[in-house]
């Protein structure tokens, strides 16, 4: 079971994982050793963001401000996700 985030936690992509775009398709990807994950346009800023200096309520704000749909709830999950499929961490705030 993962752990609630709280608004002062920092994500970060987990060792070994990588944003990049991929060139057949031009859409965002993670690159992992076991893998790769296509993102959506949302999910790709979300992870933009999560660099581990900004706290998730910063990564929050920042989504809200350019995209009118996505709910707070929704940046939570997505990150909660993907630490749960170990692609992201979170150092504790």
């Amino acid at each position: 079971m993962t752990a609630v985030l709280s608004p002062t936690d920092r994500p970060r992509l987990h060792r070994g994982v990588r944003a990049a775009t991929d060139p057949l398709s031009d859409r965002s990807i993670l690159l992992f050793p076991e893998g790769i994950l296509f993102l959506n346009e949302t999910a790709a800023a979300v992870i933009h963001h999560c660099d581990g200096h900004r706290t998730v309520a910063d990564v929050v704000h920042a989504i809200e401000a350019v995209y009118d749909d996505v709910a707070a709830n929704d940046v939570m999950f997505l990150v909660q996700d993907l630490i749960a499929q170990r692609l992201m961490v979170v150092d504790r705030g």
